[in-house]
């Protein structure tokens, strides 16, 4: 039967509401946990932060991937992308299975533009093959977008075997859509959204989700089921919304359905 996999998807906007008056991460993580999913992949958190003046009191004393972790997701891997005087952010995957292996790769192309993929090697209990994740949250510029692609197309190829099942995921600026000749064409990813929906899920802004941000690309996988988290509290948080998808993983040698 394989092994039933839920993932998520998020970009978390340091914390705050979409117009940064409240800080929210309480009911983030709330909403975050009462997903079930088993690997969790962030953007825009924070690993060290001192709070200003507003914030005392409310700030997590821990880094907030490990606050947002909790006892749900045991196992943790954070990359820095920008470092500055009050504290640092980046991607963070959270997982309920160990790591056997995990490395940041910075991709940043200019200056003040820091960007990094965050590549992590999961065991799955059930399974043989170690699952490959990559968080990433690519730049704002079309031009610095090819570069980073370019970059990722390339760990891909050279650090992942074509038999291991991989999830790409996180905010990939790519309101254009050109990642898919990049990704689908010379790596044969497929996006889940789709592949089950015959198009990239729209997640932000929250308030009118119109731009295709956010992306699942899996490869080694069976697609069950996917989701745009953008009703009810959802809309409260970030100015992204979060995407939910389910798999299968198969053991070697089954051909999936």
């Amino acid at each position: 039967m394989g092994k039933a996999l839920r993932v998520l998807t998020y970009n978390i906007h340091k914390g705050y509401c979409s117009g940064n008056r409240r800080f929210v991460l309480e009911t983030m993580r709330r909403l975050i946990t009462g997903t079930g999913a088993d690997i969790v992949f962030l953007q825009e958190i924070h690993g060290r932060k001192t709070p200003g003046k507003r914030e005392t009191g409310r700030y997590p004393e821990q880094p907030h991937f490990e606050y947002v972790a909790d006892t749900t997701w045991p196992h943790c891997a954070y990359g820095r992308n920008a470092i500055y005087r009050e504290g640092d952010h980046g991607n963070a995957i959270l997982s309920k299975f160990p790591f056997s292996y995990w490395e940041n790769i910075n991709i940043a192309l200019f200056p003040r533009s820091s960007r990094s993929i965050l590549h992590g090697v999961i065991e799955l209990p059930g399974t043989d093959r170690p699952l490959h994740v990559l968080c990433v949250h690519l730049g704002l510029l079309e031009a610095e977008r090819r570069g980073q692609l370019r970059i990722l197309s390339e760990r891909i190829r050279s650090r992942i075997p074509a038999d291991e099942p991989l999830i790409l995921a996180g905010d990939f600026n790519d309101w254009r859509r050109r990642a898919e000749r990049h990704l689908h064409q010379s790596l044969a990813v497929d996006e889940l959204f789709t592949e089950l929906e015959g198009r990239h899920a729209r997640s932000y802004p929250i308030w009118q989700p119109l731009l295709a941000m956010d992306r699942i690309y899996y490869r080694g996988m069976v697609p069950l089921g996917c989701e745009v988290l953008a009703q009810g509290e959802w809309r409260s948080l970030s100015d992204h919304a979060g995407l939910m998808g389910d798999f299968r993983v198969d053991a070697p040698g089954v051909v999936p359905d």
